[in-house]
């Protein structure tokens, strides 16, 4: 499981430290996509093999699975954490996410989140106004 967050600065490379925290359960060799709120979402190979055979079972006819699906695969990469603990993110998913220079990256469960510093504190302000809300409705889910 994953939890917590790290700050870490990107290089002018495109590399960033991964929490050594996290690289145990991250692997050698993981997946890194588009995530969801303009951040990026990282996989280890297990739960990616998972996710991959829920996605496949989404019927083809709708839309919205197609288009989800397309999102989430075309994005995608295997990456290897080098001998200083650092991954090389491609220039479309740095793109995608707005990582420039600071950056944070969280652990959520089964996968951790690299967000923009930027983008990451405007979230998490707006999240953190709405967060008794959110709870209310995630009681419905038995949580």
């Amino acid at each position: 499981m994953f939890m917590g967050e790290f700050q870490h600065n990107i290089d002018t490379k495109g590399r960033i430290i991964v929490p050594a925290k996290f690289r145990e359960g991250l692997g050698n060799e993981f997946v890194i996509t588009r995530g969801l709120d303009k951040c990026l979402f990282a996989y280890p190979m297990s739960e990616w093999r998972h996710l991959e055979e829920k996605l496949k079972k989404l019927p083809l006819t709708k839309k919205d699975a197609r288009s989800f699906t397309r999102f989430f695969f075309s994005g995608a990469v295997e990456c290897e954490v080098d001998k200083q603990g650092r991954i090389n993110i491609p220039s479309p998913l740095r793109k995608y996410a707005e990582l420039d220079k600071e950056c944070v990256v969280i652990g959520v469960s089964n996968r951790i989140e690299l967000w923009s510093q930027e983008k990451w504190d405007v979230y998490f302000e707006e999240s953190e106004e709405s967060f008794a809300e959110v709870a209310e409705n995630m009681m419905d889910f038995d949580i």
